[in-house]
Protein backbone atom coordinates (compact mmCIF):
# COMPACT_ATOMS: atom_id res chain seq x y z
CA UNK A 1 0.00 0.00 0.00
CA UNK A 2 1.29 3.46 -0.90
CA UNK A 3 0.86 6.59 1.18
CA UNK A 4 0.55 10.15 -0.09
CA UNK A 5 3.74 11.70 -1.42
CA UNK A 6 5.12 14.47 0.83
CA UNK A 7 6.23 17.41 -1.32
CA UNK A 8 8.04 20.42 0.11
CA UNK A 9 8.31 23.76 -1.67
CA UNK A 10 11.52 25.68 -1.14
CA UNK A 11 13.01 28.78 -2.69
CA UNK A 12 13.92 32.41 -2.27
CA UNK A 13 11.57 35.07 -0.91
CA UNK A 14 9.07 36.20 -3.59
CA UNK A 15 9.90 33.29 -5.89
CA UNK A 16 6.22 32.31 -5.81
CA UNK A 17 6.02 29.20 -3.61
CA UNK A 18 2.73 30.02 -1.91
CA UNK A 19 1.24 31.27 -5.15
CA UNK A 20 2.14 27.94 -6.76
CA UNK A 21 0.04 26.08 -4.16
CA UNK A 22 -2.52 28.85 -4.46
CA UNK A 23 -2.81 28.14 -8.17
CA UNK A 24 -3.22 24.41 -7.55
CA UNK A 25 -5.73 24.64 -4.71
CA UNK A 26 -7.47 27.81 -5.86
CA UNK A 27 -7.08 29.13 -2.33
CA UNK A 28 -5.87 32.45 -0.97
CA UNK A 29 -2.75 31.34 0.85
CA UNK A 30 -0.66 34.26 -0.41
CA UNK A 31 -3.00 37.06 0.63
CA UNK A 32 -3.54 35.55 4.09
CA UNK A 33 0.15 35.63 5.01
CA UNK A 34 1.55 38.67 6.88
CA UNK A 35 3.64 40.62 4.41
CA UNK A 36 2.75 37.94 1.81
CA UNK A 37 5.59 35.84 3.22
CA UNK A 38 5.12 32.26 4.48
CA UNK A 39 6.65 32.09 7.96
CA UNK A 40 5.62 28.70 9.32
CA UNK A 41 5.36 25.18 7.95
CA UNK A 42 1.89 24.43 6.57
CA UNK A 43 0.57 21.33 4.85
CA UNK A 44 -1.92 21.13 1.98
CA UNK A 45 -3.29 17.85 0.63
CA UNK A 46 -4.08 17.35 -3.08
CA UNK A 47 -5.98 14.20 -4.11
CA UNK A 48 -5.00 12.13 -7.12
CA UNK A 49 -8.32 12.98 -8.77
CA UNK A 50 -7.63 16.71 -8.32
CA UNK A 51 -4.22 16.20 -9.92
CA UNK A 52 -5.88 14.36 -12.83
CA UNK A 53 -8.38 17.20 -13.25
CA UNK A 54 -5.51 19.68 -13.59
CA UNK A 55 -3.25 17.50 -15.75
CA UNK A 56 -6.06 16.14 -17.99
CA UNK A 57 -4.60 13.93 -20.75
CA UNK A 58 -0.99 14.48 -19.54
CA UNK A 59 -1.51 11.93 -16.73
CA UNK A 60 -2.62 8.30 -17.22
CA UNK A 61 -4.31 7.31 -13.95
CA UNK A 62 -4.11 3.60 -14.80
CA UNK A 63 -0.34 3.73 -14.22
CA UNK A 64 -0.45 5.78 -11.00
CA UNK A 65 -0.80 4.17 -7.56
CA UNK A 66 0.26 7.21 -5.49
CA UNK A 67 -2.98 8.32 -3.73
CA UNK A 68 -2.14 12.03 -3.78
CA UNK A 69 0.28 14.77 -2.77
CA UNK A 70 0.79 16.45 0.60
CA UNK A 71 2.44 19.83 0.05
CA UNK A 72 4.52 21.50 2.75
CA UNK A 73 5.02 25.20 2.07
CA UNK A 74 8.30 26.41 3.61
CA UNK A 75 9.71 29.90 4.26
CA UNK A 76 12.24 31.21 1.76
CA UNK A 77 14.11 33.57 4.09
CA UNK A 78 17.69 32.96 5.11
CA UNK A 79 16.43 33.38 8.68
CA UNK A 80 14.34 30.20 8.52
CA UNK A 81 17.19 27.83 7.74
CA UNK A 82 16.44 25.46 10.64
CA UNK A 83 12.74 25.43 9.83
CA UNK A 84 13.52 24.56 6.22
CA UNK A 85 15.89 21.81 7.34
CA UNK A 86 13.07 20.11 9.26
CA UNK A 87 10.66 20.45 6.34
CA UNK A 88 13.30 19.26 3.91
CA UNK A 89 13.96 16.12 5.95
CA UNK A 90 10.23 15.28 6.00
CA UNK A 91 9.83 15.49 2.25
CA UNK A 92 9.91 12.60 -0.21
CA UNK A 93 10.43 15.01 -3.09
CA UNK A 94 10.80 18.78 -3.31
CA UNK A 95 9.97 21.57 -5.69
CA UNK A 96 12.62 24.25 -5.78
CA UNK A 97 10.86 27.39 -7.00
CA UNK A 98 13.13 29.81 -8.87
CA UNK A 99 12.21 33.13 -10.47
CA UNK A 100 13.18 32.47 -14.10
CA UNK A 101 13.94 36.17 -14.59
CA UNK A 102 16.21 36.52 -11.52
CA UNK A 103 18.01 33.19 -11.35
CA UNK A 104 19.68 31.65 -8.31
CA UNK A 105 19.70 33.65 -5.07
CA UNK A 106 21.65 32.92 -1.84
CA UNK A 107 18.61 31.27 -0.23
CA UNK A 108 18.04 29.20 -3.39
CA UNK A 109 21.56 27.82 -3.09
CA UNK A 110 21.03 27.24 0.63
CA UNK A 111 17.83 25.31 -0.17
CA UNK A 112 19.78 23.18 -2.66
CA UNK A 113 22.35 22.37 0.05
CA UNK A 114 19.56 21.35 2.46
CA UNK A 115 18.04 19.06 -0.16
CA UNK A 116 21.43 17.54 -0.99
CA UNK A 117 22.19 17.08 2.72
CA UNK A 118 18.88 15.26 3.25
CA UNK A 119 19.27 13.38 -0.06
CA UNK A 120 15.84 14.65 -1.10
CA UNK A 121 15.15 14.38 -4.85
CA UNK A 122 13.77 17.58 -6.35
CA UNK A 123 12.56 19.29 -9.49
CA UNK A 124 12.99 22.96 -10.35
CA UNK A 125 9.95 25.10 -11.12
CA UNK A 126 11.02 28.11 -13.19
CA UNK A 127 8.28 30.50 -12.11
CA UNK A 128 7.09 33.83 -13.58
CA UNK A 129 7.14 32.63 -17.17
CA UNK A 130 4.43 35.22 -17.88
CA UNK A 131 6.97 37.99 -17.12
CA UNK A 132 9.45 36.87 -19.79
CA UNK A 133 9.59 39.79 -22.21
CA UNK A 134 7.24 39.20 -25.14
CA UNK A 135 5.65 36.02 -23.76
CA UNK A 136 2.05 35.43 -24.91
CA UNK A 137 0.00 33.20 -22.62
CA UNK A 138 -2.12 30.52 -24.25
CA UNK A 139 -3.97 28.46 -21.65
CA UNK A 140 -5.56 26.22 -24.29
CA UNK A 141 -2.20 24.71 -25.23
CA UNK A 142 0.08 22.37 -23.31
CA UNK A 143 3.34 24.03 -22.28
CA UNK A 144 5.51 22.55 -25.05
CA UNK A 145 3.06 23.63 -27.75
CA UNK A 146 2.70 27.04 -26.11
CA UNK A 147 6.48 27.52 -26.19
CA UNK A 148 6.56 26.44 -29.84
CA UNK A 149 3.86 29.02 -30.66
CA UNK A 150 5.94 31.92 -29.35
CA UNK A 151 8.00 34.13 -31.66
CA UNK A 152 11.56 33.01 -32.40
CA UNK A 153 12.95 35.93 -30.34
CA UNK A 154 10.88 34.88 -27.28
CA UNK A 155 11.92 31.25 -27.66
CA UNK A 156 15.56 32.33 -27.83
CA UNK A 157 15.17 34.58 -24.77
CA UNK A 158 13.56 31.72 -22.84
CA UNK A 159 16.36 29.35 -23.81
CA UNK A 160 18.96 31.96 -22.79
CA UNK A 161 17.37 32.28 -19.36
CA UNK A 162 17.11 28.51 -18.91
CA UNK A 163 20.70 27.83 -19.95
CA UNK A 164 21.97 30.65 -17.79
CA UNK A 165 20.40 28.74 -14.88
CA UNK A 166 21.79 25.45 -16.17
CA UNK A 167 25.30 27.00 -16.03
CA UNK A 168 24.71 28.39 -12.52
CA UNK A 169 23.48 24.99 -11.29
CA UNK A 170 26.47 23.28 -12.89
CA UNK A 171 28.75 25.49 -10.77
CA UNK A 172 26.92 24.05 -7.75
CA UNK A 173 27.59 20.51 -8.91
CA UNK A 174 24.21 19.85 -10.52
CA UNK A 175 23.26 18.83 -14.05
CA UNK A 176 19.88 20.20 -15.19
CA UNK A 177 17.76 20.39 -18.35
CA UNK A 178 14.33 21.53 -19.50
CA UNK A 179 11.85 18.75 -18.68
CA UNK A 180 11.13 17.75 -22.31
CA UNK A 181 14.86 17.51 -23.09
CA UNK A 182 15.93 15.33 -20.15
CA UNK A 183 17.64 12.13 -21.31
CA UNK A 184 18.21 10.47 -17.92
CA UNK A 185 15.99 11.36 -14.95
CA UNK A 186 18.46 9.71 -12.56
CA UNK A 187 21.28 12.02 -13.61
CA UNK A 188 19.63 15.29 -14.63
CA UNK A 189 17.46 17.72 -12.69
CA UNK A 190 14.14 18.49 -14.31
CA UNK A 191 13.35 22.16 -14.99
CA UNK A 192 9.74 23.14 -15.72
CA UNK A 193 8.98 26.69 -16.94
CA UNK A 194 5.71 27.81 -15.33
CA UNK A 195 3.59 30.68 -14.12
CA UNK A 196 1.81 30.49 -10.78
CA UNK A 197 -0.13 33.56 -11.91
CA UNK A 198 -1.60 32.16 -15.14
CA UNK A 199 -1.34 28.44 -14.34
CA UNK A 200 0.89 27.66 -17.34
CA UNK A 201 3.23 24.74 -16.62
CA UNK A 202 1.34 23.67 -13.46
CA UNK A 203 -0.12 20.55 -15.15
CA UNK A 204 3.35 19.56 -16.37
CA UNK A 205 4.80 20.16 -12.88
CA UNK A 206 2.21 17.92 -11.18
CA UNK A 207 2.49 15.30 -13.90
CA UNK A 208 6.26 15.09 -13.49
CA UNK A 209 6.20 14.94 -9.67
CA UNK A 210 3.57 12.20 -9.67
CA UNK A 211 5.28 10.26 -12.44
CA UNK A 212 8.73 10.49 -10.85
CA UNK A 213 7.33 9.39 -7.49
CA UNK A 214 5.61 6.40 -9.08
CA UNK A 215 8.76 5.38 -10.97
CA UNK A 216 11.51 5.99 -8.41
CA UNK A 217 9.90 6.30 -4.94
CA UNK A 218 7.35 3.50 -4.85
CA UNK A 219 9.30 1.42 -2.34
CA UNK A 220 9.81 4.48 -0.13
CA UNK A 221 6.07 5.20 -0.14
CA UNK A 222 5.09 1.63 0.71
CA UNK A 223 4.00 1.18 4.29
CA UNK A 224 2.07 -0.99 6.70
CA UNK A 225 -1.09 0.96 7.56
CA UNK A 226 -1.10 -0.61 11.02
CA UNK A 227 2.33 0.81 11.94
CA UNK A 228 2.24 3.27 14.86
CA UNK A 229 2.20 6.86 13.66
CA UNK A 230 5.08 9.32 13.75
CA UNK A 231 4.84 12.99 12.92
CA UNK A 232 5.74 16.61 13.56
CA UNK A 233 3.77 19.37 15.30
CA UNK A 234 3.04 22.20 12.87
CA UNK A 235 0.97 24.53 15.04
CA UNK A 236 -0.78 24.75 18.40
CA UNK A 237 -4.24 26.29 18.10
CA UNK A 238 -7.12 27.12 20.43
CA UNK A 239 -10.36 25.63 19.13
CA UNK A 240 -13.76 26.60 20.50
CA UNK A 241 -15.21 23.75 22.55
CA UNK A 242 -11.99 21.72 22.30
CA UNK A 243 -9.32 23.87 23.93
CA UNK A 244 -5.72 23.52 22.80
CA UNK A 245 -5.21 21.34 19.72
CA UNK A 246 -2.16 20.24 17.73
CA UNK A 247 -1.98 20.63 13.95
CA UNK A 248 0.37 17.84 12.90
CA UNK A 249 1.75 16.18 9.83
CA UNK A 250 1.72 12.39 10.09
CA UNK A 251 4.53 11.09 7.91
CA UNK A 252 4.49 7.45 8.99
CA UNK A 253 1.88 4.93 10.05
CA UNK A 254 -1.68 5.29 11.35
CA UNK A 255 -3.11 7.44 14.13
CA UNK A 256 -6.45 6.75 15.87
CA UNK A 257 -8.72 8.23 18.51
CA UNK A 258 -7.70 7.04 22.03
CA UNK A 259 -4.12 6.32 20.92
CA UNK A 260 -1.50 7.01 23.58
CA UNK A 261 1.05 9.49 22.20
CA UNK A 262 4.34 10.96 23.34
CA UNK A 263 5.06 14.56 22.36
CA UNK A 264 8.34 16.46 22.71
CA UNK A 265 8.65 19.67 24.75
CA UNK A 266 11.58 21.90 25.68
CA UNK A 267 11.80 19.99 28.99
CA UNK A 268 10.52 16.43 29.46
CA UNK A 269 8.38 14.69 26.81
CA UNK A 270 4.71 14.40 27.75
CA UNK A 271 2.45 11.37 27.43
CA UNK A 272 -1.23 11.92 26.64
CA UNK A 273 -4.19 10.40 24.76
CA UNK A 274 -5.94 11.51 21.60
CA UNK A 275 -9.46 12.67 22.53
CA UNK A 276 -10.50 13.65 19.03
CA UNK A 277 -9.10 13.67 15.52
CA UNK A 278 -10.04 16.07 12.71
CA UNK A 279 -9.39 16.92 9.10
CA UNK A 280 -9.63 20.57 8.09
CA UNK A 281 -11.75 21.00 4.96
CA UNK A 282 -12.73 24.45 3.69
CA UNK A 283 -11.86 25.90 7.12
CA UNK A 284 -14.27 23.46 8.80
CA UNK A 285 -13.32 20.66 11.20
CA UNK A 286 -14.38 17.19 10.08
CA UNK A 287 -14.27 14.57 12.82
CA UNK A 288 -12.56 11.30 11.88
CA UNK A 289 -11.70 8.12 13.79
CA UNK A 290 -8.32 7.44 12.21
CA UNK A 291 -5.85 8.80 9.66
CA UNK A 292 -3.00 7.29 7.66
CA UNK A 293 0.24 8.85 6.48
CA UNK A 294 0.97 11.13 4.84
CA UNK A 295 -1.63 13.56 6.05
CA UNK A 296 -2.15 16.75 7.98
CA UNK A 297 -4.62 16.41 10.88
CA UNK A 298 -5.72 18.27 14.00
CA UNK A 299 -5.41 16.39 17.29
CA UNK A 300 -7.32 17.24 20.47
CA UNK A 301 -5.53 15.99 23.59
CA UNK A 302 -5.06 16.90 27.25
CA UNK A 303 -1.95 18.34 28.94
CA UNK A 304 -0.41 19.79 25.78
CA UNK A 305 0.10 23.36 27.06
CA UNK A 306 3.90 22.84 27.06
CA UNK A 307 3.98 21.53 23.49
CA UNK A 308 5.37 23.90 20.87
CA UNK A 309 5.43 23.81 17.06
CA UNK A 310 8.33 21.93 15.53
CA UNK A 311 8.30 19.15 18.13
CA UNK A 312 8.06 15.44 17.23
CA UNK A 313 5.28 13.09 18.30
CA UNK A 314 4.77 9.33 18.19
CA UNK A 315 1.96 6.91 18.93
CA UNK A 316 3.08 4.81 21.89
CA UNK A 317 0.42 2.25 22.77
CA UNK A 318 3.35 -0.04 23.55
CA UNK A 319 6.74 0.80 25.14
CA UNK A 320 5.66 4.22 26.48
CA UNK A 321 8.84 4.79 28.52
CA UNK A 322 11.12 3.73 25.68
CA UNK A 323 9.32 6.14 23.33
CA UNK A 324 9.79 8.98 25.85
CA UNK A 325 13.54 8.34 25.91
CA UNK A 326 13.74 8.32 22.11
CA UNK A 327 11.70 11.54 21.79
CA UNK A 328 13.81 13.28 24.45
CA UNK A 329 16.98 12.37 22.55
CA UNK A 330 15.46 13.73 19.35
CA UNK A 331 14.54 17.03 21.06
CA UNK A 332 17.99 17.45 22.60
CA UNK A 333 19.41 17.72 19.08
CA UNK A 334 17.53 21.03 18.66
CA UNK A 335 18.04 22.52 22.12
CA UNK A 336 18.63 26.29 22.06
CA UNK A 337 21.73 27.62 23.85
CA UNK A 338 21.14 30.88 25.76
CA UNK A 339 23.39 33.52 27.32
CA UNK A 340 23.64 34.55 30.98
CA UNK A 341 22.78 38.13 30.06
CA UNK A 342 20.87 39.49 27.06
CA UNK A 343 17.46 40.37 25.64
CA UNK A 344 14.22 38.40 26.10
CA UNK A 345 12.53 37.01 22.97
CA UNK A 346 9.25 35.23 22.27
CA UNK A 347 7.95 33.57 19.09
CA UNK A 348 5.05 31.48 17.90
CA UNK A 349 7.04 28.40 16.84
CA UNK A 350 10.34 26.70 17.57
CA UNK A 351 11.58 27.37 14.03
CA UNK A 352 10.70 31.06 14.32
CA UNK A 353 12.45 31.26 17.69
CA UNK A 354 15.62 29.73 16.24
CA UNK A 355 15.41 32.11 13.28
CA UNK A 356 15.10 35.15 15.55
CA UNK A 357 18.00 34.03 17.74
CA UNK A 358 20.14 33.49 14.65
CA UNK A 359 19.43 36.97 13.29
CA UNK A 360 20.16 38.63 16.64
CA UNK A 361 23.41 36.73 17.10
CA UNK A 362 24.54 37.83 13.64
CA UNK A 363 24.33 41.34 15.14
CA UNK A 364 26.22 40.20 18.30
CA UNK A 365 23.06 40.62 20.41
CA UNK A 366 22.92 38.09 23.25
CA UNK A 367 19.70 36.32 24.26
CA UNK A 368 18.98 35.54 27.92
CA UNK A 369 15.50 34.06 27.64
CA UNK A 370 13.77 32.54 24.59
CA UNK A 371 10.41 30.81 24.69
CA UNK A 372 7.27 30.04 22.72
CA UNK A 373 3.96 31.84 23.23
CA UNK A 374 2.59 35.25 24.13
CA UNK A 375 4.59 37.68 26.27
CA UNK A 376 3.74 37.21 29.96
CA UNK A 377 4.62 38.56 33.43
CA UNK A 378 7.57 36.17 33.77
CA UNK A 379 9.10 37.58 30.56
CA UNK A 380 8.62 41.14 31.84
CA UNK A 381 10.26 40.28 35.18
CA UNK A 382 13.18 38.62 33.36
CA UNK A 383 13.73 41.69 31.17
CA UNK A 384 13.52 44.06 34.14
CA UNK A 385 16.18 42.05 36.01
CA UNK A 386 18.81 42.84 33.35
CA UNK A 387 21.69 44.97 34.60
CA UNK A 388 22.28 46.49 31.17
CA UNK A 389 19.69 49.05 30.06
CA UNK A 390 20.07 47.85 26.46
CA UNK A 391 18.85 44.40 27.50
CA UNK A 392 15.68 45.66 29.17
CA UNK A 393 13.56 44.77 26.17
CA UNK A 394 11.29 41.97 24.95
CA UNK A 395 11.05 41.09 21.25
CA UNK A 396 7.97 39.18 20.15
CA UNK A 397 7.55 37.54 16.75
CA UNK A 398 3.97 36.72 15.81
CA UNK A 399 2.83 36.80 19.46
CA UNK A 400 0.70 39.08 21.64
CA UNK A 401 2.15 41.36 24.31
CA UNK A 402 0.74 42.13 27.76
CA UNK A 403 0.00 45.79 28.44
CA UNK A 404 2.97 47.17 30.37
CA UNK A 405 4.94 50.37 30.80
CA UNK A 406 7.60 48.63 32.89
CA UNK A 407 9.78 47.42 30.04
CA UNK A 408 10.18 48.11 26.31
CA UNK A 409 8.26 45.60 24.19
CA UNK A 410 8.47 45.32 20.40
CA UNK A 411 6.28 42.91 18.41
CA UNK A 412 5.72 42.26 14.72
CA UNK A 413 4.45 39.42 12.54
CA UNK A 414 7.20 39.90 9.93
CA UNK A 415 10.60 38.93 11.26
CA UNK A 416 12.65 41.47 9.29
CA UNK A 417 10.35 44.31 10.39
CA UNK A 418 10.84 43.19 13.99
CA UNK A 419 14.63 43.30 13.59
CA UNK A 420 14.44 46.74 11.92
CA UNK A 421 12.34 48.09 14.80
CA UNK A 422 14.79 46.64 17.31
CA UNK A 423 17.76 48.20 15.48
CA UNK A 424 16.05 51.60 15.54
CA UNK A 425 15.30 51.33 19.28
CA UNK A 426 18.75 49.96 20.12
CA UNK A 427 20.64 52.72 18.30
CA UNK A 428 18.42 55.43 19.78
CA UNK A 429 18.71 54.03 23.31
CA UNK A 430 22.46 53.53 22.95
CA UNK A 431 22.90 57.16 21.87
CA UNK A 432 20.79 58.42 24.78
CA UNK A 433 22.79 56.35 27.28
CA UNK A 434 26.04 57.49 25.73
CA UNK A 435 25.07 61.17 25.95
CA UNK A 436 23.94 60.77 29.56
CA UNK A 437 27.09 58.96 30.68
CA UNK A 438 29.50 61.06 28.67
CA UNK A 439 28.47 64.46 29.97
CA UNK A 440 31.31 66.80 29.03
CA UNK A 441 33.86 64.10 28.24
CA UNK A 442 35.54 65.15 24.94
CA UNK A 443 35.26 62.90 21.90
CA UNK A 444 38.52 61.14 20.99
CA UNK A 445 40.11 62.36 17.77
CA UNK A 446 43.35 62.24 15.81
CA UNK A 447 44.38 65.00 13.38
CA UNK A 448 47.29 65.81 11.09
CA UNK A 449 48.68 69.29 10.35
CA UNK A 450 48.73 69.56 6.57
CA UNK A 451 51.93 70.61 4.81
CA UNK A 452 51.74 73.88 2.88
CA UNK A 453 48.65 75.14 4.72
CA UNK A 454 50.09 77.37 7.47
CA UNK A 455 47.97 80.55 7.43
CA UNK A 456 49.34 82.13 10.65
CA UNK A 457 52.21 80.88 12.80
CA UNK A 458 50.98 82.27 16.16
CA UNK A 459 48.61 84.52 18.17
CA UNK A 460 46.67 82.32 17.41
CA UNK A 461 48.25 79.74 15.12
CA UNK A 462 45.99 79.00 12.14
CA UNK A 463 46.60 76.03 9.85
CA UNK A 464 44.95 73.42 7.66
CA UNK A 465 44.39 69.98 9.16
CA UNK A 466 42.84 66.64 8.22
CA UNK A 467 40.80 64.58 10.69
CA UNK A 468 42.37 61.12 10.56
CA UNK A 469 40.03 59.43 13.06
CA UNK A 470 37.18 60.27 15.38
CA UNK A 471 35.40 63.61 15.71
CA UNK A 472 37.18 66.97 16.17
CA UNK A 473 35.06 69.38 18.23
CA UNK A 474 35.46 73.06 18.96
CA UNK A 475 36.95 73.78 22.40
CA UNK A 476 38.73 70.46 23.02
CA UNK A 477 42.33 70.29 24.28
CA UNK A 478 44.99 68.88 21.95
CA UNK A 479 48.17 67.01 22.85
CA UNK A 480 51.38 66.16 21.03
CA UNK A 481 53.07 62.99 22.22
CA UNK A 482 51.91 62.87 25.87
CA UNK A 483 51.83 66.65 26.54
CA UNK A 484 48.83 68.96 26.38
CA UNK A 485 49.84 71.91 24.19
CA UNK A 486 46.78 73.89 23.09
CA UNK A 487 43.05 73.93 22.48
CA UNK A 488 40.88 74.19 19.38
CA UNK A 489 39.57 77.74 19.36
CA UNK A 490 37.76 77.74 16.04
CA UNK A 491 36.94 75.47 13.10
CA UNK A 492 36.41 76.84 9.60
CA UNK A 493 35.75 75.41 6.16
CA UNK A 494 35.52 77.70 3.12
CA UNK A 495 34.83 80.69 5.38
CA UNK A 496 32.05 78.95 7.37
CA UNK A 497 32.41 78.30 11.11
CA UNK A 498 31.88 74.68 12.21
CA UNK A 499 31.23 73.04 15.58
CA UNK A 500 32.78 69.68 14.62
CA UNK A 501 34.52 67.76 11.83
CA UNK A 502 34.62 64.03 11.10
CA UNK A 503 37.15 61.56 9.71
CA UNK A 504 38.39 62.42 6.22
CA UNK A 505 37.38 66.10 6.39
CA UNK A 506 39.98 68.85 5.79
CA UNK A 507 39.56 72.33 7.30
CA UNK A 508 41.32 75.21 9.03
CA UNK A 509 41.62 75.48 12.83
CA UNK A 510 43.00 78.13 15.16
CA UNK A 511 45.13 77.17 18.18
CA UNK A 512 46.15 79.80 20.80
CA UNK A 513 49.32 79.68 22.92
CA UNK A 514 51.59 77.92 20.43
CA UNK A 515 53.81 78.79 17.50
CA UNK A 516 53.91 76.60 14.43
CA UNK A 517 57.59 75.74 13.88
CA UNK A 518 58.26 75.48 17.63
CA UNK A 519 55.73 73.39 19.59
CA UNK A 520 54.27 71.88 16.41
CA UNK A 521 55.26 71.66 12.77
CA UNK A 522 53.79 70.61 9.43
CA UNK A 523 52.98 66.88 9.28
CA UNK A 524 52.62 66.51 13.07
CA UNK A 525 49.96 64.18 14.48
CA UNK A 526 47.90 65.59 17.36
CA UNK A 527 45.35 63.87 19.60
CA UNK A 528 42.52 65.08 21.80
CA UNK A 529 43.87 65.31 25.34
CA UNK A 530 42.02 63.31 27.99
CA UNK A 531 42.34 63.14 31.77
CA UNK A 532 42.69 59.75 33.43
CA UNK A 533 39.13 59.99 34.76
CA UNK A 534 37.77 60.73 31.29
CA UNK A 535 39.71 57.77 29.89
CA UNK A 536 38.25 55.48 32.60
CA UNK A 537 34.72 56.58 31.66
CA UNK A 538 35.43 55.45 28.10
CA UNK A 539 36.72 52.12 29.39
CA UNK A 540 33.44 51.56 31.23
CA UNK A 541 31.51 52.44 28.08
CA UNK A 542 33.61 50.36 25.72
CA UNK A 543 30.65 48.59 24.11
CA UNK A 544 28.88 51.90 23.48
CA UNK A 545 31.65 53.42 21.39
CA UNK A 546 32.89 52.63 17.89
CA UNK A 547 35.90 50.47 17.04
CA UNK A 548 37.44 53.62 15.57
CA UNK A 549 37.15 55.42 18.93
CA UNK A 550 38.58 52.39 20.74
CA UNK A 551 41.67 52.45 18.50
CA UNK A 552 42.24 56.20 19.11
CA UNK A 553 41.92 55.67 22.87
CA UNK A 554 44.49 52.86 22.72
CA UNK A 555 46.93 55.18 20.92
CA UNK A 556 46.33 57.97 23.47
CA UNK A 557 46.94 55.52 26.33
CA UNK A 558 50.19 54.29 24.76
CA UNK A 559 51.48 57.88 24.52
CA UNK A 560 50.47 58.73 28.08
CA UNK A 561 52.03 55.57 29.51
CA UNK A 562 55.51 56.28 28.09
CA UNK A 563 56.27 58.43 31.13
CA UNK A 564 53.46 57.16 33.39
CA UNK A 565 53.02 53.36 33.02
CA UNK A 566 49.95 53.29 35.30
CA UNK A 567 48.06 56.03 33.46
CA UNK A 568 44.33 55.31 33.13
CA UNK A 569 44.56 51.87 34.75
Amino acid sequence: MLRQLIVSLLGNVDSGKSQTIDCIKKTSIVTSEPGKITQSIKAYSISLQAIKDICKDLLDLSKIKVPGLLFIDLPGHKAFSNLRKRGGSLADIAILVVDINEGLKPQTIEAIEILKENKTPFVIALNKLDLVNGWRSNLDLHLIKSIASQSSSVQKLLDDKIYSLVAALYKNGLSAERFDRVEDFTKQLVMIPMSAKTGEGIPELLMLITGLAQKFLESQLSYDPETSAEGTILEITEEKGLGLCMDVIVYKGKVRINDAIVVGTLSEPIATKIKALFLVEKNQLKSIKEAEAAIGVKISAQNIDQVIPGMPFRVANKDLEKTKIEIKKQVEEITIELDKEGVVIKADTLGSLEALIGMLREKNIKVKRASIGDINKKDIAEALSSLDQLNKIILGFNVRASETNEVKTITDNIIYSLIDKFDEWYNSEKKAIEEKLMGNVPKPCKIKILEGYIFRQSSPAVCGIEVLSGVLKNGINLMKDDKSITEVKELQHEGKKLTEAKRGEQLAISMPGITIGRQVKEGDILYSDLTEEQFRIYKKMKKLITDEDVNILKEIAELKRKNNPGWGI
